[in-house]
């Protein structure tokens, strides 16, 4: 008897067991979760979920309908006659020219139909066609250009255009994903995506010919082609984060970076552009040396200047321009520019942009390093 109760005691006390064990799992959280919603690092503690890429859909729903297709074309050939050259023939035919055209993308920047593209795509012609992505076709006329940015701003009769919400370029981060929307060879509307892989890029692009060019590139791994150009990089809120303007490339088709233009910048030249028909930069009023230069000539002068070892990013002013806004702010040669406005500046490009982004009349808070300490001075920022 009592072997007989032991035994009903022990399987009582076993169902038991089974029973609460089986409701504590099922309020348990389940590490049966499919891979893609969770990935456990070796850094991360058990309990950290770390998200994973993530498709495009609504950004490229957002962003397309705003991105349009231009059509630039010189309609007349250039006759340039140069009567040095000692060819007799150029008396009558000159230097004849057959006429250029070319196409590339652009930005709706209002509803009232003012576009944002870039220069190189429009500064041959004159005669511009737009089409939108649902295939209206419109003339377009240039309000203005800024080819040291190379912006240009062109305006179509049209309204209630779709456009993008602007995201704050300053703070895209490398490793952001990014969507590039354009027209590569003609294919209207095509999306690519890619990573930011860096910022503040100066790739010669622009300044090869301008000596005061604005180049502070966002650089991404996002395929951009011919075609590309003034169309539109946005993150994955489908926000206008950039205009693609470049590739790095021998074969002159993708070949692993491509290039925009900080929104920041783009808009302020943007708005000059429409509310007074061209761009006023500001300018520091100073000539700089990056510190990150590898160039042997800017690399000596730095050395020669026996600058603390340990501050080795930012801007060293070589020059202070006579009259300029850094001489009333009081900076002067030598002194190390590390930040504007709460921005870190680290090289030449990112202290450019931050400028340029700014109007005349402004006042930029510059820290700077000088003789072991740290220091912020006001600079009401000028024309020239």
């Amino acid at each position: 008897m009592k072997q007989l109760i032991s035994l009903i005691s022990a399987g009582i006390l076993g169902g038991l067991v089974v029973f609460f064990g089986t409701q504590w799992s099922s309020q348990s959280p389940s590490n049966d979760l499919p891979a893609v919603q969770q990935i456990n690092m070796r850094s991360a503690t058990p309990t950290t979920i770390v998200k994973v890429p993530f498709d495009f859909k609504e950004a490229a729903r957002i962003a397309t309908p705003a991105v349009v297709n231009i059509e630039a074309k010189q309609t007349s050939p250039s006759v340039k006659n140069d009567r040095r050259s000692g060819n007799p023939f150029d008396l009558f035919f000159g230097d004849f020219q057959l006429p250029k055209e070319g196409s590339g993308s652009g930005v709706i920047y209002t509803s009232d139909g003012y576009i944002i593209t870039n220069n190189h795509v429009v500064s041959f012609a004159n005669e511009i066609d737009v089409t939108l992505d649902d295939n209206r076709k419109f003339r377009a006329e240039v309000i203005g250009t800024y080819p040291e940015a190379d912006i240009a701003v062109l305006k179509i009769e049209a309204t209630g255009l779709p456009t993008l919400q602007l995201a704050n370029s300053d703070n895209a981060e490398v490793g952001e994903w990014v969507l590039a929307v354009g027209n590569p060879f003609n294919l209207v509307s095509t999306v690519t995506a890619g990573i930011i892989s860096a910022r503040g890029r100066n790739i010669n692009a622009i300044r090869g010919s301008m000596a005061n060019a604005i180049e502070s590139f966002i650089q991404t791994d996002a395929a951009v082609n011919p075609g590309n150009s003034g169309g539109a990089l946005v993150d994955s809120e489908g926000r206008l984060l950039g205009i693609n303007t470049a590739i790095a490339t021998k074969t002159g088709t993708f070949a692993g970076y491509s290039f925009a233009i900080p929104i920041n910048l783009a808009k302020r030249i943007a708005d000059d552009i429409i509310e007074n028909g061209g761009y006023q930069r500001a300018m520091l009023g100073v000539e700089v040396l990056d510190l990150t230069s590898k160039e042997p000539s800017v690399r000596k002068i730095i050395q020669g200047y026996n600058l603390d070892p340990n501050i080795t990013q930012g801007v060293v002013i070589d020059k202070v321009v006579d009259g300029g806004a850094a001489q009333y702010a009081g900076l002067l040669p030598r002194d190390i520019i590390v930040g504007l406005n709460g921005k870190i500046i680290r090289n030449f490009p990112e202290l450019q942009e931050a400028v340029s982004s700014l109007k005349v009349g402004d006042v930029a808070e510059i820290k700077i390093y000088r003789d072991g300490k740290y220091a912020v001075k006001e600079v009401r920022l000028k024309s020239r």
